[in-house]
C-alpha cells in the first residue's frame, strides 16, 4: 500500500502484509491510521512541492528545503505505528502461515503465555435417583436396627442435597427411635432453616417431637408453621387436632379438621376417621358409620380406619358386625400387628380363648419382635394356663423391648397376684426407671399403690397414689382407690374430700351437636340444602341412607369378602396358608423356637438396645426418684 505517488513517496510504503493469511487461524486487523492523516499529508505533499518549483532559482534555499524534507519523513515514520494482531488460537503446526507477520513480532508471540482457564475440581451432587436408594437403604439398616450406619449415610445425604428435607425427616425419626430428643430437636431446626422454612413435613415432625416430649405451646407454633408451608398437608392439619383433642379443645380441633377436609380434597380417611371417633364419644352412631364409611371409601386398605370401627361395634355389642370388620382388617393389611392383636384380645373377651391364642400367636409369627402380642397372650396364659408359661412369655418380651414400660407392670402385675412382693416390686421400680412422668408411669404408680395398701403400707400407698394423680390428675379409678382407702381406715370426712377434689378439677368435655353440619357441608354441600328444601330434620339423611342398620352393614361387608366359608364366616386357615405362607398347624412350633433362641444369642444382635452411659445415668437418677417418693 503506497502513500504518496511521486518519486519522494515512492520510499515511504508503510506496512504490505501478504494478502493470503487463512482466516481460520490468522486474523490481522488493519492497521491504525489517524483521522488526520491524509488531510495533513495531502497538504504537505502540495506544499512540498511548491516550494521545490519556487525554490529552483534560489539555490541558497536547497539545504534549508531538504532538511525540512528529512524532518517530515521522521515525522511520518514516527506517527504511522502498526499495532500488534489479536489471535484467538494458535498452533505450532501453523507457524508457515505467519511469514508475513515480522519476525520479531513472531517470537514475542511465541513467549507469551495464551490464557487457559484453571480446571476447578467442582463437586457437583449426584443424580438424584441416588437420594432415594440412599434414603431406602437407611429405612432398611434402620429397620434391622443398625442405627449408626443409617445416620452416616442420611449425614451424607444431607451434605450432598441440603435443600431436601427427606434425609433430615429420616434422621430425626431414627433419633427417636434410639430416644434421642435433643439430637431430633437439633436434625428437624437444621432442616428448616436449609429450605428456608417451605418444608411442611419438617415442620410436622418436629411438632410431632415437641408434643411427645410435653411442650405443647411449641407443638402447636410447629403445627403452625406446617401449614403455612403447605395448606394441604393433611398430616399437619389432623396432628394438631389430634393435639388440641388432648387438651380437650373440642371446638378447636373440629375447626382444624375441618380445614383439613376443606384444603385436601375430602379423600383423607384419617380425618374422617377422627371425625367418626369424635362422633362415637358424642353417642351418634349413625353420624359416625358414615364417616367410617367414608374412611374406608377413601382407602379400603386402611387398616386403622378399619379397626375403629371394629371398636365401636363392639362396645355398642353389634359383635358380628365387628368380628365382620377384623376380618376386613386383616384382608387390607395382613401383616398389621395391631389388627392380630385387636382381634385377639376381641374374642378373648367374647369367651373365645383357643381363637384367641391362635390370632395371637399369627400376629407373633409375622411380628417376631413385636413386645405387645408376647404380653397380652403371657396375660392369656396366666389367666387360662399356667404362672411360668407366662413368665417366659413376659421375660422374652422384655428382652426383645426393655423399654416398654406395660410389659414390666403386666409382669409385676401377675408376680403381686401370685404373692411375690418383693419381686413385683422390682419390677414396678425398673417400670418406673425407664421412664417417670409417663402414662405409663402413672398406672404403674397407681397398682404399685395398691400393692402397698394390700400390704398395710398405708403410708407408702398413700405417697404412691399422690404421684401417680401429680402424672394424671384426670384418672377416676386412682381418686376412688385413694377416697376407698380412706374410708377402710375409718377417715369418711377425708374420703369424701378426695371425691369432691375429683369433680372439682375434672376438666369436662362439653360436646356441641352444631358443628355436626357445617362439617358434613363440607362433604357434601348439597346435603344442607337439600334438607332445608324437603324440611327434614337432622338425622332423617342416614336413616334414609340406612346407616344405622346393621343387618344392611353385616350384608355389605360379607358380600365383598373373597375368603368365605359356606358365605358365613372368615377362612382363617386358608387366608394364612394363602397370603402369609404359614402353616396353621407349626404356630407352636414358631412361638416355641422363639424361646429357644433368646435375643442375646441372636446372629442379630445388634437389634438389642443397649443403655448408653447417659442413659444409665438417667436410669439412676429416677430410680432414686423413685425410692424416695416410697
Amino acid at each position: 500500500m503506497k502513500l504518496f505517488s511521486s518519486s519522494t513517496s515512492s520510499n515511504l510504503t508503510i506496512f504490505s502484509p501478504k494478502q493470503t493469511p487463512t482466516p481460520q487461524k490468522l486474523h490481522i486487523p488493519k492497521p491504525f491510521k489517524p483521522t488526520h492523516t491524509k488531510p495533513h499529508l495531502h497538504s504537505l505533499s502540495s506544499s512540498l512541492q511548491e516550494n521545490q518549483a519556487s525554490a529552483e532559482p534560489f539555490s541558497e534555499d536547497k539545504d534549508k528545503l531538504n532538511e525540512e524534507i528529512r524532518a517530515t519523513r521522521q515525522s511520518l515514520e514516527e506517527l504511522l505505528v502498526v499495532r500488534r494482531p489479536v489471535l484467538d488460537s494458535l498452533v505450532e503446526d501453523d507457524e508457515e502461515n505467519l511469514s508475513s507477520v515480522d519476525a520479531s513480532l513472531s517470537k514475542f508471540a511465541k513467549k507469551v503465555p495464551f490464557f487457559e482457564p484453571g480446571r476447578v475440581e467442582s463437586r457437583e451432587s449426584p443424580l438424584v435417583v441416588n437420594l432415594d436408594l440412599a434414603l431406602y437403604r437407611s429405612k432398611v439398616l434402620a429397620r434391622n436396627f443398625r442405627y449408626q450406619e443409617a445416620e452416616e449415610l442420611l449425614q451424607k445425604c444431607i451434605n450432598y442435597w441440603p435443600e431436601d428435607g427427606r434425609p433430615y425427616v429420616a434422621l430425626g425419626k431414627i433419633y427417636n427411635k434410639q430416644s434421642k430428643a435433643n439430637e431430633a430437636r437439633s436434625v428437624y431446626e437444621k432442616g428448616c432453616q436449609a429450605t428456608q422454612g417451605e418444608n411442611a413435613y419438617i415442620w410436622q415432625c418436629w411438632a410431632v417431637l415437641e408434643n411427645k416430649m410435653g411442650n405443647i405451646r411449641k407443638a402447636r407454633d410447629l403445627f403452625d408453621a406446617a401449614t403455612v408451608a403447605d395448606k394441604k398437608h393433611v398430616a399437619a392439619w389432623h396432628g394438631w387436632a389430634v393435639l388440641e383433642l388432648k387438651a380437650g379443645n373440642i371446638k378447636k380441633a373440629r375447626n382444624l379438621l375441618g380445614k383439613g377436609l376443606k384444603y385436601c380434597g375430602n379423600k383423607n380417611e384419617y380425618i374422617y376417621q377422627t371425625l367418626a371417633m369424635l362422633e362415637a364419644k358424642a353417642n351418634r352412631f349413625e353420624q359416625a358409620r358414615y364417616l367410617f364409611r367414608q374412611a374406608t371409601k377413601c382407602n379400603p386398605k386402611s387398616c386403622a380406619s378399619w379397626l375403629a370401627w371394629a371398636q365401636v361395634e363392639a362396645q355398642q355389642g353389634n359383635n358380628l358386625v365387628a368380628r365382620q370388620i377384623f376380618e376386613k382388617a386383616v384382608q387390607a393389611s395382613p401383616k398389621n400387628r395391631f389388627a392380630w392383636h385387636m382381634w385377639g384380645v376381641f374374642e378373648t373377651n367374647q369367651g373365645n380363648i383357643d381363637q384367641g391364642r391362635k390370632l395371637l400367636k399369627i400376629g407373633h409369627a409375622l411380628n417376631p419382635r413385636d413386645p405387645v402380642l408376647l404380653q397380652t397372650l403371657a396375660l392369656l396364659e396366666y389367666k387360662n394356663s399356667t404362672a411360668n408359661l407366662a413368665r417366659v412369655l413376659f421375660r422374652k418380651a422384655s428382652e426383645l423391648d426393655p423399654r416398654h414400660q406395660p410389659v414390666w407392670i403386666a409382669w409385676g402385675w401377675m408376680e403381686w397376684k401370685e404373692g411375690n412382693i418383693d419381686t413385683a416390686r422390682e419390677l414396678y421400680q425398673k417400670a418406673l426407671s425407664i421412664n417417670s412422668a409417663s402414662e405409663s408411669a402413672a398406672r404403674c404408680l397407681q397398682a404399685w399403690g395398691v400393692l402397698e395398701q394390700r400390704a398395710g403400707n398405708l403410708s407408702a400407698a398413700r405417697r404412691l397414689f399422690r404421684s401417680s394423680l401429680n402424672i394424671n390428675s384426670q384418672s377416676y379409678v386412682t381418686w376412688m382407690t385413694w377416697a376407698s382407702l380412706e374410708e377402710d381406715q375409718g377417715n369418711a370426712i377425708r374420703a369424701e374430700e378426695i371425691r369432691d377434689l375429683y369433680f372439682q378439677q375434672r376438666t369436662e368435655i362439653v360436646d356441641d351437636a352444631s358443628w355436626v353440619m357445617g362439617v358434613f357441608d363440607i362433604i357434601d354441600p348439597a346435603i344442607d340444602s337439600i334438607k332445608r328444601l324437603l324440611n327434614i330434620d337432622q338425622n332423617s339423611y342416614y336413616k334414609a341412607t340406612n346407616f344405622n342398620d346393621i343387618s344392611s352393614i353385616r350384608e355389605e361387608l360379607v358380600g365383598s369378602s373373597p375368603d368365605l366359608v359356606n358365605g358365613s364366616g372368615f377362612n382363617l386357615d386358608g387366608f394364612i396358608r394363602g397370603k402369609l405362607s404359614l402353616d396353621p398347624s407349626r404356630l407352636d412350633i414358631i412361638l416355641e423356637r422363639s424361646f429357644q433362641n433368646p435375643v442375646s444369642g441372636n446372629a442379630n444382635s445388634s437389634r438389642i438396645w443397649r443403655r448408653s452411659s447417659k442413659t444409665l445415668a438417667r436410669d439412676q437418677r429416677q430410680e432414686i426418684t423413685t425410692r424416695s417418693i416410697i
